[in-house]
């Protein structure tokens, strides 16, 4: 088998410039190696163009080669690979990495001249926090045994107990069971979350619906009553912004709540006339019903979430094209939120499927845009999510395909769906490469990593408590390209299985005494803001063998290398640290201990306990 020889190029500033309609790029080679010839391949006119580099300095053991392409006149994205010719063979460069033939363009290095997600979302660390189950500031407004029932005269609300257990599924009472989380709660919890070194907030739905969840709303212009007011809401607005710190709101638009008013299935009393059982009702065309009958489509086949549709006028205007429509309502004063983040965006459009869904999708940005140019536009994908992130439809993703996936599998052996998937750390380097190349490097920048959230079964659980491989899952957490969320919780180890028991109440005690979990993520979450490298910065893989795995951040002359052994046992391992242009007998140090290593002829050789992990600066 022939040896692949090294060839590199990153995606940060010191490896792609961009001045009018030229893109300047740069390739490290191993400087002894044989070449004749590398062209660059981008194709300006759907038609192959090659370019040759031409050489540049010699730093060590490195050989720079730069080169200029032109920008794509006729489409936003430009694709472009490298071509390396070395007598009678020739080498391939994507961002996969390094190929004997010629890769396909979906895994062709991408550069979006003309749309690139806002700037400050890399430089975040977010917390995702489901209102009901964090913390109760205002007992006053909490639901009430029996105040109100979700589906017609069945489930009536429960009010439990903080910290009682929650009900084993959504067919008993998992929806209509209640804590009291609210917004003043949150608020209340702001100084702790900063102590942490939080800086943005994703909340789960907070708009009116009778749901503990609320992904079924009745009214999207209000806050629930039983979170807090829309004044309320505002001020806690202004208070995070007076902190440096963002805000994103989930927004559900894909479906409404059966008690909607303008579906009132459960025929409620109210001034006009719903869509359920009227088909003369002026919002039948709101939804999507079979003639006139009382079928109709509800979302993955849930009759208590019906699907609006969107090819009716005053849909489009209710929520994203009109000048008051809601998407712009939130954005705007006194509330001024940061982002968005759609639920289910993929699925919305117009009849039994999606049909449009991009048309929709571009809409709902450019409706946030027109507001709030800096909204981050971020949509949910359990799966791929390539073609809503090629610059004109979302920012990033909540990234379970390029991220919680592969982690899942490496770290628990499982994925998606539970069931066993063991890899090794080369499936899963692999793994990672192919999916993140599949975007722009900007959008992989503002792709939403976590290991866990509501809707899956939290990480640590996954793991049967083993904290040693969390620790491992949370240094890549906050070491890997993307932008890091952590579900409310997993800093002082909250446990919880599938949905809805992932729901469970924050543990507030665990808070008042010294917790190693919370010290580990706080000290993590420290590292990575005092880091540009770790937020914005080029990765390049060094090892990835076994259980072992070893990659750096790369930004400026600044290198951090996250080190990770998933093994039981101690493992020796080589880096070929000469790779990154370093000195050959550079001193490393551990961020995270203060211990060092010295390299020794442009490699480190270290030995790594079982289960550790390291992030070394050089």
């Amino acid at each position: 088998m022939t040896t692949k020889p090294f060839f590199y190029h990153g995606q940060d500033k010191q490896w792609v410039t961009v001045s009018e309609n030229t893109l300047t790029l740069t390739l490290a080679s191993e400087a002894d190696t044989l070449i004749s010839t590398i062209f660059i391949r981008c194709e300006p006119d759907n038609e192959e163009m090659l370019i040759d580099m031409e050489k540049g300095k010699t730093d060590g053991r490195l050989q720079y080669w730069h080169g200029q392409i032109p920008l794509n006149k006729d489409k936003a994205l430009t694709h472009y690979c490298f071509k390396v010719m070395q007598n009678s063979r020739q080498w391939w460069l994507d961002s996969k990495g390094i190929n004997p033939r010629m890769p396909g363009r979906e895994s062709h290095f991408k550069y979006n001249a003309q749309h690139q997600p806002p700037q400050w979302v890399k430089n975040q660390v977010f917390y995702q926090i489901f209102p009901d189950r964090f913390n109760n500031g205002d007992p006053s407004i909490s639901v009430v045994d029996n105040e109100y029932y979700l589906k017609g005269d069945e489930k009536p609300t429960i009010a439990k107990k903080w910290g009682a257990p929650v009900s084993d599924s959504h067919d008993s009472n998992g929806p209509n069971e209640f804590y009291g989380g609210d917004l003043k709660g949150i608020e209340d919890k702001l100084d702790y979350l900063q102590s942490l070194g939080v800086t943005a907030l994703y909340l789960n739905p907070i708009f009116q619906a009778p749901s503990n969840h609320k992904y079924d709303t009745t009214d999207y212009t209000c806050i629930d009553p039983h979170l807090g007011t829309n004044e309320q809401f505002g001020k806690m607005v202004d208070n995070l912004h007076q902190r440096d710190m963002k805000i994103v709101l989930d927004a559900v638009y894909n479906h409404t709540s059966v008690n909607h008013p303008w579906f009132n299935r459960y025929q409620q009393p109210q001034e006009t006339v719903g869509a359920f059982g009227n088909p003369d009702s002026p919002f039948r065309d709101y939804y999507q019903f079979d003639g006139e009958s009382n079928n109709y489509i509800g979302w993955k086949g849930i009759d208590s979430l019906p699907k609006l549709n969107f090819s009716n006028p005053e849909v489009q205007d209710y929520i994203y094209a009109g000048e008051d429509a809601v998407i712009k309502q939130w954005l705007r004063p006194p509330y001024n939120i940061d982002g968005w983040r759609f639920d289910v965006i993929h699925m919305l459009g117009e009849g039994v499927g999606a049909a449009n869904n991009a048309h929709y999708v571009k809409a709902f940005r450019n409706a946030a845009k027109s507001v709030n140019p800096e909204c981050y536009v971020l949509g949910e994908h359990f799966f791929e999510a390539t073609n809503w992130l090629e610059g004109d439809q979302e920012d990033g993703a909540m990234n379970y395909y390029g991220f919680a996936h592969p982690v899942r599998a490496f770290f628990a052996n499982k994925d998606i769906a539970y069931h066993n998937c063991k890899i090794d750390a080369a499936e899963f380097a692999e793994w990672l490469e192919e999916v993140r190349g599949k975007v722009p490097w900007h959008n992989q920048l503002a792709q939403l990593n976590q290991l866990d959230s509501h809707d899956t079964m939290r990480f640590l659980t996954t793991l049967n408590g083993d904290q040693d491989t969390m620790r491992l899952a949370l240094l890549m957490l906050f070491t890997y390209v993307g932008t890091p969320c952590i579900y409310y919780g997993t800093e002082v180890a909250l446990e919880g299985g599938h949905d809805p028991d992932n729901r469970r109440c924050f543990p507030w005690e665990r808070t008042e005494s010294p917790n190693s979990t919370f010290d580990f993520v706080s000290k993590l979450i420290e590292t990575r803001k005092s880091h540009l490298a770790l937020q914005e910065g080029s990765i390049q893989w060094l090892y990835a063998e076994q259980q072992q795995l070893a990659y750096a951040r790369k930004l400026e002359g600044k290198q951090l290398i996250t080190l990770i052994n998933n093994s039981d046992s101690s493992k020796a391992i080589t880096l070929p640290i000469w790779q990154l242009g370093l000195p050959e007998d550079k001193v490393l140090t551990d961020l995270l201990t203060g211990d060092e290593w010295e390299c020794k002829d442009g490699e480190l050789n270290i030995t790594l306990a079982g289960k550790e992990g390291l992030l070394l600066s050089a």
